[in-house]
């Protein structure tokens, strides 16, 4: 499926431009930004053939209404889901790594999370349609290119998800505050899936049910809890640690 997006933000379009320069239409960049990193940006859209225009800073305001845009916009037209879970798992030759998100819906949280999953090597972020953040310009902008390369699923239900991951020798691993397991003396297998909940609200029953493994990351100051995106980046470089 192709959609029109827009894209804020210099990290979030240069990043896409490394990654995925085709699905770029155009990109209109602040006319009174003439500082090295506008120029960089103008000799990397030139570079990878990019259409580039100097625009005012009212038709930038018009794409971002919280006026974050950093003088550049990019007009994509990207690829939402490149291929179903189910084939990105069956051309996989290594051990999944997976991101579930169950709950997570402020779009900074997902742009992070999304950024950490990209940096840990994750293979696909999973999150249930109905409650979770769908791509928007602000987790474009928050996961710094992440956004337009990682795959990342809305399911309809995601127990049932969860269920097929587990079919497939896929461990389910939850973090909990309260878990007994401690994640640096946990088991943990190769083929796994990481799900963290909303702040405040942790995961749902059902998501609960389907874990395998329920994981604490231990707290050795006064703080209580992480942020998610925090958190996720925690025990996926565990992940990928013991990979290692």
């Amino acid at each position: 499926m192709t959609v029109r997006r827009v894209i804020i933000g210099f990290h979030a379009v240069m990043g896409l431009l490394r990654a995925d320069a085709s699905s770029v239409e155009e990109i209109l960049l602040d006319e009174n930004r003439g500082d090295a990193r506008a120029q960089g940006l103008v000799e990397l859209a030139q570079e990878r053939n990019v259409r580039l225009m100097r625009v005012t800073q009212q038709r930038l305001a018009g794409f971002a209404a919280d006026g974050r845009h950093q003088g550049v916009v990019a007009l994509v037209n990207g690829h939402i889901l490149r291929e179903s879970l189910d084939d990105l798992l069956d051309r996989l030759t290594t051990p999944p790594l997976i991101l579930v998100l169950d709950g997570v819906t402020d779009p900074h949280n997902v742009g992070a999370c999304l950024r950490v999953a990209d940096a840990a090597g994750v293979n696909a972020v999973i999150v249930p349609r109905d409650r979770a953040a769908g791509i928007n310009a602000t987790v474009s902008k928050v996961a710094s290119g992440a956004a337009e390369t990682m795959p990342y699923y809305m399911v309809t239900n995601l127990a049932r998800t969860l269920d097929e991951l587990k079919e497939r020798d896929i461990w389910i691993a939850g973090a909990d505050a309260e878990a007994a397991n401690d994640l640096h003396t946990a088991d943990l297998p190769g083929a796994i899936a990481w799900v963290f909940g909303a702040e405040g609200a942790g995961m749902r029953r059902l998501t609960r049910e389907r874990c395998d493994l329920l994981v604490r990351i231990p707290m050795l100051g006064q703080v209580q809890s992480l942020n998610v995106s925090v958190a996720a980046g925690i025990c996926l470089f565990e992940s990928v640690r013991r990979r290692r």
